[in-house]
């Protein structure tokens, strides 16, 4: 660990800040008269030289991992940094994780919070484009105020697996909502003049031996899948990088694959940024003729490939100095585009405002899964008891690389302890929104009291003096592990079901990175997935509790009832050394991921994708799908309740030509009043309604269903129409 006394790294922070502002207004001053960043780049790509355009392609991280160079070695503690070419007007080039907020590597910036978002999964249930691009503005509105021009954000990979330890970062099992969200958060962050990016190209979907692992998978069902929530992202929000994965996607590393990064991205997709590796997945040279543009913590690579050993392959002819321009001018190119060049003086962070953008994702994405008449409490309960969670102090969040230090300090460091990446980072960070505290705050009526859970048979055995428990059970996730199974840690099932037996008006809060059994569902009340909420996490559980705020979160994810249900019940390779290699058979459930192979395989989870209850009723009324060149379904969604609330209304494919199937084409969140009903259209994405065939996207002649639905498992008005054969452009 670095030794950083508070003065010492202000006094570098503050120097860091005003370099990058004298840097970049230098950038800004130099730079040829020219707006747009394809000429622009190519521009000062000619009039550099070989070692500055080397310069350009690796980077390390100012952090006690490894060498790195004598120039990185005094700069603040970040994901990677690349000095200024100065005699070009080339600003320094400052890379900070991550989607979830603006990150501290292990607290090495004493004293310098972010506003701590809520999780991807959260983010996700909201099913709100809108809100994701608020987000994702918000945190380049603290990127850019810190100093950083890159943010390492944007996780799109699918959740083929609810153990995977990073599916709280990223935005669950569908390509349409992963990759619609993800390029509205990217969109709205290089709106702020920060470059982002999209990752872990691709298939990177478990992380066990994520670092040997290879993902086995056929084309059409790659491109039906994870491939297209890449796709759709990089469409929608044009982000100045792409994070290529660690593990291999059929045969070659993610990073080393000539298929993914020239053919399909390169090429196929016409991307025009750069595509940036993650940090130690780099294994030989020749992954610049691959694709690979920039190599990233070179320091916990085997070697700094992009340095001498690039240039011996240049020497050789086996890469171009072509090549090396194109890397270096895609590079620059990204910076142009979104202004990620231009003078970044010291800001002020108005945190309060941030939090409250934090703390309506976190409503929004707050999901009611259960509710057999205990909730909203306000006004039913007098006595209630809440158990167990970190309550009293705050709120869960994943660790890692994402793992963001909250405005107001971690209210509690859990040490979990490991080797490897766990000894650095394996920690729960506590996140200081108690949700006891906003729940005495919101019911100043009632009398709540509080218990650990620690001993069960002691907190069941108070449990029935109370008019309401509630249980808030939390699983802990963190990067480069998954979760062994889907049973809460620590016990706390039998909690859960004590509690329940004493007294069967029990709530039951989960503070979650992923879906769990619930071995107990059928003996509470009430269940509420709160993922992990973020900066403002317990007031928001506290106001969807209450009544305050009317839940609309949807399931981004399935909850399996058990790990049986999964196309993989056994995760390959789990306890296996270090270093194992091992092939992950997607082909198993191919491009049916998630609520896909339920209904394929006839199975009915516990909770499907697009599942959400509210405290009020929605109708849904006069559904048509007009066809032409887009699809569009239009139909009436009416508040038939009491409350004020949103709906998430989600039109499927249940049938294309003859192949029964669900596939989400598209949604709308809609806002309604009491009684109050509105017409909605959704534009449907042609690329669901279509297969990969023969190297493009096929709509095959016939009848194609369409339903309106409250999930991807429920019954709903539907719709038939004819299609005629269809080549989507590509």
């Amino acid at each position: 660990m670095l030794n950083r006394s508070a003065p010492r790294w202000k006094a570098r922070f503050a120097a860091f800040l005003f370099t990058t502002a004298v840097c970049s207004a230098a950038a800004h001053a130099q730079a040829p008269e020219v707006t747009d960043p394809d000429a622009r780049a190519a521009a000062i790509i000619d009039s550099m030289t070989e070692e500055e355009r080397f310069a350009l392609l690796r980077s390390f991280m100012p952090l006690p991992f490894g060498e790195i160079p004598e120039e990185v070695r005094d700069q603040p503690a970040m994901a990677a940094y690349i000095p200024p070419i100065e005699r070009l007007g080339i600003p320094a080039i400052r890379m900070t994780d991550a989607s979830l907020g603006v990150t501290n590597p292990m607290q090495q910036r004493k004293g310098d919070v972010a506003t701590a978002m809520p999780s991807g999964l959260a983010l996700a249930a909201t099913f709100n484009p809108a809100l994701a691009y608020q987000a994702g503005r918000t945190i380049g509105v603290e990127a850019r105020a810190k100093g950083f021009n890159v943010l390492l954000g944007g996780g799109v990979n699918l959740a083929r697996d609810p153990r995977n330890g990073r599916n709280f970062e990223y935005l669950g099992e569908d390509p349409l909502l992963a990759g619609t969200l993800a390029g509205e958060a990217v969109r709205g962050t290089q709106a702020e003049g920060v470059v982002s990016t999209v990752k872990h190209f691709a298939v990177n979907d478990q992380e066990t031996l994520r670092n040997t692992a290879n993902s086995v998978i056929a084309e059409p069902a790659l491109r039906m899948s994870d491939l297209l929530a890449f796709e759709l992202a990089i469409e929608r929000g044009q982000p100045g990088s792409v994070m290529c994965a660690y593990n291999r996607v059929n045969g070659p590393w993610a990073c080393g694959s000539d298929t993914l990064l020239n053919q399909v991205l390169k090429q196929e997709w016409g991307y025009k940024g750069w595509v940036i590796s993650d940090w130690g997945a780099v294994h030989a040279a020749d992954y610049a003729a691959k694709g690979l543009d920039h190599q990233a913590g070179a320091q916990l690579d085997e070697q700094v490939w992009f340095d001498e050993p690039l240039r011996n392959l240049v020497a050789s002819g086996e890469v171009s100095q072509d090549r090396i321009k194109d890397m270096s001018r895609r590079i620059l190119r990204s910076l142009y585009a979104v202004g990620a060049d231009r003078p970044m003086p010291p800001a002020g962070i108005d945190y309060d405002a941030h939090g409250d953008v934090a703390l309506k994702a976190a409503e929004q994405g707050t999901v009611v899964l259960k509710n057999e008449g205990l909730l909203p409490i306000a006004g039913q309960a007098k006595k209630i008891l809440v158990v167990g969670g970190y309550a009293p102090l705050g709120v869960m969040s994943g660790g890692g690389s994402s793992q963001v230090t909250p405005v107001g300090g971690p209210a509690a460091m859990v040490p979990v302890g490991g080797e490897g990446f766990l000894e650095a980072f394996g920690s729960m960070l506590i996140v200081p929104s108690s949700p006891l505290k906003a729940l005495r705050e919101a019911l100043p009526d009632a009398q709540i009291a509080f218990d650990s859970g620690y001993f069960p048979a002691a907190t069941a055995a108070r449990a029935d003096d109370y008019d309401l428990v509630i249980v808030f059970a939390t699983q802990w996730q963190i990067e480069a592990l998954d979760a062994g199974s889907m049973t809460l840690p620590m016990g706390q099932d039998r909690l859960i079901e004590a509690v329940a037996a004493a007294n069967p008006r029990t709530a039951v809060v989960l503070e979650t990175g992923n879906p769990v059994r619930m071995p107990w569902r059928d003996k509470v009340g009430a269940i509420v997935e709160a993922w992990y909420p973020g900066q403002r996490g317990g007031e928001a559980i506290a106001n969807v509790l209450t009544g305050a705020v009317n839940p609309s979160g949807h399931l981004p994810i399935s909850f399996p009832v058990d790990e049986s249900q999964l196309p993989r019940p056994e995760i390959p390779g789990l306890g296996e050394p270090a270093g194992t290699r091992v092939d992950i058979d997607y082909d198993i459930e191919g491009a049916d991921v998630g609520y896909r192979w339920y209904a394929r395989e006839g199975l009915q989870p516990a909770y499907p994708f697009g599942h959400g209850l509210s405290y009020t009723t929605f109708a849904h009324e006069g559904l048509e799908i007009v066809p032409g060149d887009t699809l569009t379904a239009r139909f009436t969604v009416r508040n038939t309740g009491q409350r004020a609330g949103a709906d998430v209304a989600q039109v499927y494919l249940t049938d294309a030509a003859g192949k029964p199937l669900r596939r989400l084409a598209g949604f709308a969140r809609v806002e309604l009043a009491p009684g109050e009903a509105k017409q909605v259209e959704v534009p449907l994405e042609w690329r669901v309604v279509a297969d990969w065939v023969n190297g493009g996207w096929q709509v095959a002649p016939g009848s194609y269903r369409f339903m309106l639905a409250e999930n991807a498992l429920a019954e709903g008005p539907a719709v038939t129409l004819d299609l005629q054969p269809r080549r989507l452009a590509p």
